[in-house]
């Protein structure tokens, strides 16, 4: 029996620190298989369905085989999981190979102790509510001593005073920095590059790769082994990384930063106040410029509109300006010069997207309430991730519960270079055919019409009541939420919870404790949510999660790939929309005592060809389409 077998036998190391521990089949051969791929050196795409058990399925065999590691997951919440409640159950476990493992998290998850003190000594202009925050945040400084700022609850991460104490790239003034040996941000990394297992996030590994691209060197330390957990949640997250963003409130944190360096250092320098003062009201203009609706646009909108076009090269002539302006004050102190070195990087990045010369990026605009944000991202990005693969020599390992379109990988494998690398799946250990049902009512309205909302809840109705509540409701749209809140409002007597009145955590919690509620969600809720017992019974869909056809990326990379004679619905838009609504599916049956019936109201999925690859991407339930078998269901789930 092999190292990894029997640290999972049923008298093996598991077993000593698991209560009731049992031995399961996919689990094991996954860790096998991971053993092997890092023993030879091979990458390996690895698919494990729910309930695989996949976490300790490649931490046990990538700490057993010595090696050093990086796991990047695709949340921080993911990352403290693993790091806080998975590796210490491992580390008991593995009381006879002692190893160190380290978390690490980006720069703006740390507190600054050098920001925190510059914003409570230019404490005019915060408002009540602000600076009692502030203080708050003033006080945990004092006892912490990680200065992750997820320990603080008294201040919501979320919440844009961090700015105030927390750094960026831009405005870190490294070893220049008066606190910089006590900086948080760098005891971490410092911890990371000592520690044999180190839990990083998506976001940190691409940015770590988007800084080598541009040849600063390398954040996360040197690695033999590189794990990406949820890995279908990569591609977009490194093709945002390659890209460039810049917006509104980059500009006007610099004007704010700027203002704070000229009364410390610069007070007598009158045109650098005009240049920072005249940047925030040329951005607030190009706000405006933009109008009212909130919305994401092709760039050629700008082009083709005067008014926009002129304020957006006025705010780039103001920022040119306020970059000449700091280049001459910069000597005065560190802080005036990294307010120019800021300042000189978005020249150029702005610069970069106004006059892209070459064709090979999609270009965009973002408008929000009182911001936007203008962006730059590569059409395709698998030729620089191989590349980044090559630099950086490790044995790669890719796992999520959905990286397969009807049992095969070329979409994940097509999207992120990985030409050569090994594909195994392992299927769910729970019994879907006894566990869920798959209901798919006759007679669905076409989701072209103009009120599928309002026609589709007619078919909800029944089964929310049937269920008792107790289900997410989970929307390709926002505005189909909103509308289907309002129907429902007056339609059922289980408690309603709709995404936007509150935070993800709150609603959730809410959610499992009020036991019988009704959660209206979007994206953010199709993934990574984890309810298990009765609290969620029933998964409904409301359409086929297609992208919107109208996203000006999508629709650049649709057209790019038309013109190099592919078909990009085949290829991108169908796999991509399947494995959405897999991750949907995936919310429903947590552990192997849910029960649960999904119901997919979109009736594309047995009238149109495609809809087959759909059905045979999602588990094997028992399908129907009558609502007296729905009510069984839940009349038998009573009975037991």
């Amino acid at each position: 029996m092999s190292v990894v077998k029997q640290f999972f036998a049923a008298d093996g190391n598991l077993s000593c620190v698991i209560e009731d521990y049992q031995p399961r089949a996919g689990q094991v051969d996954m860790a096998e298989a991971i053993w092997q791929a890092i023993e030879s050196e091979q990458n390996l795409i690895a698919e494990a369905g729910t309930g695989t058990g996949k976490t300790f399925a490649y931490l046990i065999p990538a700490i057993l085989a010595g090696k050093k590691v990086i796991v990047s997951t695709g949340t921080k919440n993911l990352q403290d999981q693993l790091f806080n409640k998975d590796i210490p159950v491992i580390r008991s476990a593995l009381k006879q190979q002692p190893f160190v493992p380290a978390l690490l998290k980006g720069r703006a998850n740390y507190l600054c102790t050098y920001r925190l003190d510059n914003a409570l000594n230019n404490a005019i202009g915060y408002n009540k509510e602000d600076a009692a925050a502030l203080a708050q945040i003033k006080q945990w400084a004092k006892r912490t001593k990680t200065g992750d700022i997820a320990e603080i609850s008294d201040v919501q991460e979320g919440n844009p005073i961090w700015y105030n104490a927390t750094s960026t790239v831009e405005n870190c003034l490294g070893q220049d920095c008066p606190d910089y040996a006590d900086c948080f941000f760098v005891q971490a990394r410092k911890k990371a590059q000592e520690a044999d297992l180190v839990v990083v996030n998506h976001h940190l590994l691409c940015a770590d790769w988007s800084i080598r691209q541009i040849g600063f060197g390398e954040l996360l330390p040197s690695a033999e082994v590189v794990i990406i957990d949820e890995a279908h949640q990569l591609a977009d997250v490194a093709s945002n990384f390659l890209g460039v963003s810049i917006g509104a409130r980059q500009l006007n944190d610099l004007a704010a930063d700027t203002e704070v360096e000229y009364f410390k250092e610069a007070s007598d320098m009158p045109d650098l106040r005009s240049a920072f003062e005249e940047l925030r009201i040329e951005v607030k203009d190009l706000r405006l410029a933009f109008g009212l609706e909130l919305r994401r646009g092709d760039w050629q909108e700008i082009e083709n509109n005067p008014k926009i076009s002129a304020a957006l090269e006025s705010v780039y002539r103001h920022l040119q300006t306020l970059t000449d302006q700091l280049e001459i004050a910069s000597v005065r102190s560190k802080g005036l010069e990294s307010c120019f070195e800021r300042a000189e990087n978005y020249e150029n990045q702005l610069n970069s997207i106004l006059h892209d010369e070459q064709g090979e990026w999609i270009k965009w605009f973002e408008v929000h309430s009182k911001s936007f944000m203008l962006s730059r991202t590569p059409l395709d990005i698998a030729k620089e991730f191989k590349d980044f693969m090559q630099q950086h020599p490790a044995t790669w390992i890719f796992t999520s519960a959905t990286l397969s379109v009807a049992g095969r990988f070329e979409h994940f494998s097509r999207n992120l270079g990985l030409y050569d690398a090994e594909c195994k799946s392992w299927d769910s250990p729970f019994d879907y055919a006894k566990q869920a049902l798959f209901y798919h009512p006759r007679g669905l309205p076409k989701p072209a019409e103009s009120d599928y909302t309002d026609k589709i809840i007619e078919f909800v109705v029944p089964v929310l009541e049937a269920s008792r509540g107790r289900a997410f409701f989970l929307f390709t749209s926002h505005r189909a939420l909103q509308r289907a809140a309002e129907l429902l409002a007056d339609r059922v007597d289980y408690p309603l919870l709709v995404q936007g009145t509150k935070s993800k955590q709150v609603l959730l919690e809410q959610f499992k404790q009020k036991g019988n509620a009704i959660l209206l969600a979007t994206a953010s809720f199709w993934e990574g949510v984890d309810v298990r017992g009765d609290a969620l019974s029933c998964v409904i869909i409301d359409k086929l999660p297609f992208a919107s056809p109208g996203d000006p990326v999508l629709k650049a990379r649709l057209h790019a790939m038309e013109q190099q004679g592919r078909n990009p619905f085949f290829e991108y838009q169908l796999p991509a929309a399947i494995i959405a609504l897999r991750q949907g599916v995936g919310r429903l049956i947590r552990d192997e005592n849910d029960r649960g019936v999904l119901m997919v109201c979109d009736p594309r999925l047995l009238k149109r060809a495609y809809g087959q690859m759909f059905l045979d991407s999602v588990p094997p339930m028992r399908r129907s389409r009558e609502m007296e078998d729905v009510k069984q269901f839940f009349a038998d789930e009573r009975k037991s």
